[in-house]
């Protein structure tokens, strides 16, 4: 056998088991969900079926708790997902449950971690805008539940989008390093844009995701794979940084001296706010959570000063960090830490 026919029959066979289709470009995978094959139960049923004039892959989630169906064969860290999903509520598990379903990414194999943008349809033609804000989000686990990110970082993780219950609706979900982007229905800009993914695995499985009491449909799912972004884990928090800030009420500068013990971290500001005031935080393969009170600046727009809790989170790579901040009710933007020589 030749090189050339040996070469393409083993790609012939990678295909097949990854789910391709012949004919794809190199790189990418397609799932027609012609059957079930190349699909894994974690915490679910799948079967084959017809929804609205389209054949599609049913994912059925009997009870609470993470349940996927893992498209086998895929290992994913950057690049393009796109697909249809659809969400038919039967019996829903509370009332006004709005519907969800989403697309998981660089997942774990036993799906204990992964990043995730999900819809709740229902939300989107809610009379509440609060509830509108909620119609799509995105979490990862373990540690950046919903409840956390909403609270911690109201409107940063979630958006508003136009759905329809029960309505086919295409998600394309663009990923490069730290960073991601979520298009609902071919829109030239994205929904929702999250800088700096909360989860700590660079690559893994792409998992489907519905929930009880309802029926998630999937068609034409697409990966096309591109090269991978040069991020790293682990990097060291401790020592000087200079940091400053762009955020919707005041600009912000300082000093930060950390220190770190484990996953501790401890240390000081000097800056805006206040001097040598006390840090204390949390360091997690490279991503640091860190947080201090001081004295917010009398602003004309926000009135006179006052305590503030400040809070700064990103990933340290190479000597620096491009985060978010929060002040309390006071302000939220981006931060830049960059480190002493």
């Amino acid at each position: 056998m030749s090189t050339l026919v040996a070469r393409s029959v083993a790609m012939f066979a990678l295909a097949a088991g990854a789910g391709l289709q012949a004919g794809e470009l190199p790189g990418a995978q397609v799932f027609k969900f012609a059957d079930v094959g190349g699909i894994r139960e974690h915490g679910v049923t799948v079967s084959t079926g017809e929804y609205r004039g389209r054949k599609a892959l049913r994912v059925v989630q009997p009870a609470r708790g993470d349940g996927f169906a893992v498209l086998q064969g895929v290992n994913f860290q950057d690049g393009v997902i796109e697909g249809d999903m659809a969400i038919e509520i039967g019996r829903p598990l509370f009332p006004g449950a709005p519907g969800f379903g989403g697309i998981a990414f660089r997942a774990r194999d036993d799906v204990s971690g992964y990043e995730l943008f999900y819809l709740r349809p229902g939300n989107s033609t809610s009379p509440d805008q609060a509830k509108r804000n909620h119609s799509v989000q995105y979490v990862a686990e373990p540690g950046f539940g919903w409840p956390l990110l909403r609270r911690t970082w109201p409107s940063v993780y979630e958006a508003y989008a136009p759905l329809e219950s029960g309505a086919w609706t295409h998600l394309k979900i663009e990923v490069s390093g730290r960073d991601a982007k979520l298009f609902i229905n071919g829109a030239l800009q994205p929904t929702l844009i999250v800088q700096g993914l909360k989860g700590e695995d660079l690559s893994g499985r792409v998992a489907l995701w519905g929930f009880p009491g309802q029926t998630t449909w999937f068609s034409n799912v697409r990966i096309t794979h591109a090269k991978p972004a040069a991020v790293r884990n682990g990097d060291e928090a401790a020592g000087e940084w200079r940091a400053t800030a762009v955020t919707d009420a005041v600009p912000m500068e300082g000093i930060l001296k950390l220190t770190r013990e484990g996953e501790t971290v401890a240390g000081s500001w000097s800056g805006t706010f206040g001097d040598a005031l006390p840090v204390k935080g949390r360091w997690r393969n490279g991503y640091v959570e860190i947080e201090f009170e001081g004295i917010f600046p009398a602003n004309p727009a926000m009135g006179p000063a006052g305590p503030a809790a400040v809070t700064f989170a990103g990933w340290i790579e190479g000597g620096a960090m491009n985060g978010r901040v929060r002040v309390a009710n006071r302000a939220e933007g981006s931060v830049t830490l960059v480190k002493a020589p």
